[in-house]
């Protein structure tokens, strides 16, 4: 009776943990420190004005950009799978959505939809290809990788009669009303009143400094919140982590592996085709480079957010803190005397830091070896 009761105290079942302990489970931590890390950094050596109003949205913009790419790359990852073609999808999402605006003449409330449902479209066929064959996602999303940068410069040489960008369109949205939601700034009335109030500079016209919040930013802010919400609070995101963690355990305990995966490239897909759209109709043209390199900077920040490259661990809100240390990266050491080239040697470190600080935490907390 004795050993039993032992045994039964000793069942990691019913022991409870520290609020310590719950913490470093958190894949998140590293991101957050991270963070904490890079802010204490650019606070000793960058110029006071990047943490004005101004300074601020100037790096939220990229890492909100990134962020919503990164957010979706983490749930993939989490899920097991990799997509590396996110980045040529903005391209061609892009096209697609200038093509339709531009030489179409369509309205945003049939461009948008038409655009995602074509990038949704080439994520599902990315996630049946891998289903079918059993290829890694790697080798599958990196073949679409150049096969939709390809199509983007032959699709726009094709619909511009020789130029790899299309233009117009901004002149083409202009005055539609879904624009908005889409571009520009928001709450610029209330950045107006605290200009007028004193809070923030303003230029000599008297305008704010600050015109508002990028819509981009927005976006992020409540892709990463719907994110988290189903990760941690719905049926899908025990199916995503059950996948990601074991794939044959989850298909015995009924999860419907396929369908989360093909949804999971749908997600990936989707939202390289919203950064298309906000980036295009801020900018007015589109590319064939737009977009470059995006696959693995999100990937980058999925795993900064505290991402396993096995799949079934990880955090939207690790992603949604990466970018953001991306993004004070990228624009803050323009607020240093450094030389801007040292930014991908900190990228690299970066990385490499947050993936064997993300080892260490996990395995002391969980007791792996």
């Amino acid at each position: 009776m004795a050993s039993d009761t032992t045994t039964l105290s000793a069942d990691e079942r019913i022991r409870s943990e520290s609020l310590v302990t719950r913490l470093m489970k958190r894949p998140e931590l590293g991101a957050i420190g991270g963070l904490v890390l890079v802010t204490v950094f650019f606070l000793v050596t960058a110029s006071p004005a990047m943490f004005t109003p101004q300074g601020v949205m100037n790096f939220m913009t990229p890492a909100a950009q990134l962020g919503i790419l990164g957010i979706a790359a983490a749930m993939l990852m989490i899920g097991g799978e990799f997509d590396l073609s996110i980045g040529s999808m903005i391209a061609f999402a892009g096209l697609i959505f200038g093509v339709l605006v531009v030489n179409m003449g369509l309205p945003l409330i049939l461009a948008i939809p038409l655009t995602m449902a074509f990038a949704a479209g080439i994520g599902a066929l990315n996630g049946v290809i891998v289903l079918r064959t059993g290829l890694p996602s790697f080798i599958v999303t990196l073949a679409f990788l150049f096969i939709l940068r390809g199509a983007s410069l032959v699709g726009l040489k094709l619909f511009t009669n020789g130029s790899t960008q299309l233009r117009g369109v901004r002149e083409a949205v202009e005055g539609d009303w879904l624009a908005p939601l889409f571009s520009g700034d928001a709450f610029g009335g209330l950045f107006r009143w605290m200009a007028g109030q004193g809070w923030i500079a303003t230029l000599r016209s008297g305008t704010p400094s600050v015109p508002g919040v990028p819509v981009e930013i927005l976006w992020f802010v409540g892709f990463a919140l719907i994110a988290t919400f189903v990760l941690l609070r719905t049926p899908w995101g025990n199916w995503i982590f059950a996948t990601g963690g074991d794939r044959n355990a989850a298909e015995n305990s009924g999860v419907p592996v396929r369908r989360v995966k093909i949804a999971l490239f749908m997600l990936t897909a989707c939202a390289a085709a919203l950064v298309a759209i906000i980036t295009v109709i801020d900018s007015g043209s589109t590319d064939a480079r737009r977009g470059f390199m995006k696959e693995f900077e999100a990937i980058i920040a999925a795993v900064i957010g505290g991402c396993l490259l096995t799949g079934g661990y990880g955090s939207a809100i690790g992603a949604f803190f990466g970018a953001i240390i991306f993004g004070m990266v990228t624009i803050g050491l323009t607020y240093t005397s450094f030389d801007q080239d040292w930014f991908q040697v900190f990228l690299g470190g970066m990385l490499l830091l947050a993936v064997i600080f993300n080892n260490v935490i996990r395995k002391r907390v969980t007791g792996e070896r």
